[in-house]
């Protein structure tokens, strides 16, 4: 599997907005919306909003991964 920058981006800001759900589940503590000025700010929907598109992208990794394991390498 041929790994893309654009992988890792998306990976990051996934893993990101995982850590972040689960403050906010475990401490109810929004960090993103602390950082980027409250629950209705624009800066926060937006980030937000990227966070969910790298999370639907990664979705993919799953389709590549599936098809390096179906290579055959001949010798």
């Amino acid at each position: 599997m041929r790994v893309r920058p654009l992988d890792w981006t998306a990976l990051t800001l996934t893993i990101i907005g995982a850590v972040n759900l689960g403050m906010i589940g475990f401490f109810q503590y929004d960090l993103i919306a602390t950082l980027f000025g409250g629950v209705d700010s624009v800066a926060n929907r937006v980030i937000c909003a990227i966070i969910g598109i790298c999370g639907l992208y990664c979705l993919t990794l799953y389709g590549r991964i599936r098809d390096d394991h179906n290579v055959v390498i001949k010798d």
